[in-house]
């Protein structure tokens, strides 16, 4: 198994040790382990896409609006 050193704000080492019971290395090692299969997973559906970048940015542009709409109706 490979060795990572990670920066941790001080702050969050402070609330860290108040659980030392806690596999803080494994909790690292498993929410890596999501966040790389979640970019695979992405990686795959995108190679089969055929929009372009610009495609997405415009249907981006009409979800952002339509959630501005839908939040506007709910005040």
């Amino acid at each position: 198994m490979t060795n990572m050193t990670l920066a941790i704000p001080e702050e969050l080492h402070r609330l860290m040790q108040k659980y030392h019971q806690i596999k803080w290395s494994e909790v690292a090692r498993q929410a890596m382990k999501t966040e790389a299969e979640k970019l695979e997973l992405m990686n795959k559906l995108l190679a089969k896409s055929k929009l372009t970048e610009k495609d997405a940015i415009k249907i981006g542009k009409k979800v952002n609006r339509g959630l501005l709409e839908k939040h506007k109706l709910l005040r």
